[in-house]
């Protein structure tokens, strides 16, 4: 192996734990971020760690501050909803391109994305924290095949953005698996029915509804459980 191809695996190490550990919150908002620590913490070399701290700058979860390093993003209440505001637009569009733009085999990933999610167990995301981060999993791949055939990799890359934010505010509150009195399943059965039947605005209007709907339970739970800070006070 290069040296040159050896940097770039490492920094690949890096930024894929750094960022598995922001969007856990295992890094708190706000915290700073010492890189000498981070180094020791995962055995990895200067280089990689800057590198990686760089391009997680750039995703919108690291803040680089002159002269003070590094530091994980902060949230606030108004950032949850713009960020909801802005994904619900993002999405939408990126849906509608879809309904679009997919053929048989897009909608074949759909219906195949939405079957594992149908049959894997969201009650236990209450219960077990191995069974919520398969849940989790499974519903993030469902999002994506319903865009997959969007047909913009910029789209996507900027919707993916969107959706790892959002994440960091999901696992900061109270696991949503039976605890919000909402029906998740037919959420999804009514958006997947109105996808595959190309109902663009019937589909984009369920969407809209799915995300508000959850932003609106982040909020709800922030009560000692969402740390956020309301930025109008």
């Amino acid at each position: 192996m290069s040296k040159e191809t050896g940097n770039t695996s490492l920094t690949k190490t890096a930024y894929e734990r750094l960022r598995a550990d922001l969007l856990s919150c295992r890094l708190a908002p706000g915290e700073r971020l010492n890189i000498n620590d981070l180094c020791q913490n995962m055995g990895l070399n200067l280089s990689a760690v800057r590198e990686a701290l760089a391009k997680l700058t750039a995703e919108g979860l690291v803040v680089s501050e002159p002269q003070r390093g590094f530091r994980v993003a902060a949230i606030s209440i108004d950032e949850l909803r713009d960020l909801t505001s802005v994904r619900i637009e993002i999405e939408s569009l990126c849906l509608r391109r879809s309904m679009t733009l997919g053929d048989v085999s897009w909608e074949a990933a759909v219906l195949s994305a939405y079957h594992i999610l149908t049959r894997t167990d969201r009650l236990a995301v209450a219960r077990d924290a191995a069974a919520a981060a398969q849940w989790w999993a499974v519903h993030a791949d469902y999002h994506r095949a319903l865009v997959s055939a969007c047909g913009s990799p910029w789209l996507l890359r900027v919707r993916e953005t969107l959706f790892a934010q959002s994440e960091r505010y999901r696992m900061l509150s109270v696991p949503l698996g039976g605890t919000a009195p909402r029906n998740v399943e037919k959420e999804h059965a009514d958006i997947t029915e109105a996808v595959l039947a190309r109902d663009i605005d019937r589909a984009t209007g369920l969407m809209t509804s799915h995300l508000e709907l959850t932003t609106h339970y982040l909020l709800k739970s922030g009560a000692g459980q969402v740390t956020v800070t309301d930025e109008t006070k």
